[in-house]
């Protein structure tokens, strides 16, 4: 596989990462993938809830889950509640409701400064990925694989995507700002 390709894979699943660990963070709307990093205690060994639970948003601001096997609820909602997300489930019958309080503006200008830090780790990440494909570059251009024009032009291409993953963090970057600051 050539350097620009693994690189580019590389930028890609820190890209990746970076939106995963923006999905995490809530903005005061209910969308079931607010629940996916949840793990239920499933007969001893701890399951994702997704896989074990059908997860719905019931509206804007209720998430319901409905588990497979009605005497899996109260683990269900203990796992819930344990979870980082602050949230407080309610067990109705064997569906559980899960109320997403409104977020204060104090608490909207918190998570921003969180999902600029994350933007800036994912572009540091990024950028490392660049660095490590041009010293490879030069690495190859020093033993005499390739010729100083190939090493420039794979430089070039390297710096292409690197440009292009950073704007897309911009954007996503961007857009949860957005998202947070709607009311």
């Amino acid at each position: 596989m050539t350097i620009q390709k693994n690189s580019e894979l590389r930028m890609q699943k820190s890209f990746d990462s970076y939106k995963v660990s923006l999905s995490k963070i809530r903005t005061g709307r209910a969308h079931a993938g607010i629940l996916d990093h949840v793990q239920v205690d499933y007969y001893g060994s701890l399951m994702p809830l997704n896989q074990i639970a059908t997860i719905t948003a019931a509206d804007a601001r209720t998430i319901t889950v409905q588990p497979w096997e009605a005497k899996q609820a109260g683990a269900v909602e203990k796992a819930i509640r344990d979870s980082d997300l602050g949230l407080n489930p309610a067990i109705n019958g064997s569906v559980i409701r899960v109320p997403m309080p409104a977020l204060t503006e104090e608490r909207r200008k918190e998570l921003i400064k969180v999902v600029k830090s994350d933007g800036e780790d994912a572009k540091v990440a990024i950028r490392n990925i660049r660095r490590d494909a041009n010293n490879e570059l030069k690495s190859n251009l020093k033993d005499k694989l390739i010729t100083e024009d190939e090493e420039k032009r794979g430089q070039d291409d390297v710096q292409k995507v690197t440009d292009k993953f950073i704007a897309e963090i911009d954007k996503a970057t961007l857009d949860k700002e957005k998202e947070l600051l709607t009311v």
